[in-house]
């Protein structure tokens, strides 16, 4: 008699349990969700600092074409005695006031040709600005995408399609046409179901015309007095044409009516 109610209570056990084991995957899904938003949280605090420590601290008074000019013989022996030190140091810095968004990338174009000549000034830049570019994107795509698509993904949809599928012309289009801002097409592009290795390698390829462009300029640097001496109508001109030319490829397809390829969900997530 005693191993029969032994034998009835252990299934009575078992009925006592399954309700814990049931709860605890249940738990997961707020606990992963928190984990995700703290992070964004964390990051755009992090900018968010980053850019007011920025402005706090007046650090935007050493990106200015009349603070570069007076110190340009201080930055020419720096940049001679210690290259790798110059190279390294200016890299990071058009990244990080590229990946913030913040003012001075132009300046810093100029001063990328004037240390290190036009080829490797217009190499240099294309570094810094393609991986601060890069940081960008990824920020807007980690902290902003997922509510955008959330609240708009409808209405989205087709343009992301749309964007997805000529993503490499229409990217190309945007750097070289001066008319769109920089920092601008980094945050919409992160919005975007766009590849990263597409975005980059369009970015990379797009800048290569207005940064050497600049670059060049930055030799003459101390007979240069306004950065409107620069972007003259024609320069802008002359950029405008060569971004309507990367459209080129998706104006055939649309009046030739050959249809574009279709996208693969594999390679194009809808999540970083």
């Amino acid at each position: 008699m005693k191993e029969r109610s032994g034998a009835g209570e252990h299934p009575g056990a078992c009925e006592t349990a399954r309700p814990t084991q049931l709860s605890h995957p249940a738990s997961l899904p707020s606990e992963s969700a928190s984990g995700p938003r703290s992070g964004q949280f964390i990051i755009a605090a992090a900018i968010g600092l980053a850019i007011g420590a920025f402005f706090w601290f007046d650090l935007d008074m050493y990106l200015t074409l009349d603070t570069v000019k007076a110190n340009r013989d201080r930055l020419l022996i720096f940049t001679d005695e210690h290259q790798a030190a110059a190279v390294t140091s200016f890299i990071a810095t058009y990244a990080v006031v590229t990946g913030l968004s913040l003012p001075g990338a132009t300046i810093l174009t100029l001063v990328g040709g004037f240390l290190f000549g036009s080829l490797w000034g217009t190499a240099f830049v294309n570094l810094g600005a393609t991986g601060g570019a890069t940081l960008a994107f990824l920020t807007a795509r980690y902290l902003l995408r997922g509510w955008v698509e959330q609240r708009f993904g409808r209405k989205l949809g087709p343009i992301q399609e749309g964007f997805a599928k000529n993503a490499f012309s229409y990217l190309v289009t945007l750097r070289l046409v001066p008319l769109f801002p920089f920092f601008l097409v980094n945050l919409v592009s992160g919005l975007t179901r766009v590849r990263l290795g597409t975005y980059a390698f369009a970015t990379a390829l797009g800048i290569i015309p207005g940064s050497f462009v600049y670059a060049y300029a930055g030799r003459q640097l101390s007979t240069i007095n306004s950065l409107k001496e620069i972007a003259s109508p024609n320069v802008i001109l002359a950029f405008t044409l060569l971004g309507l030319l990367a459209l080129v490829p998706i104006l055939y397809r649309r009046f030739t009516g050959k249809p574009v390829e279709p996208v693969n969900r594999t390679e194009v997530p809808s999540h970083p």
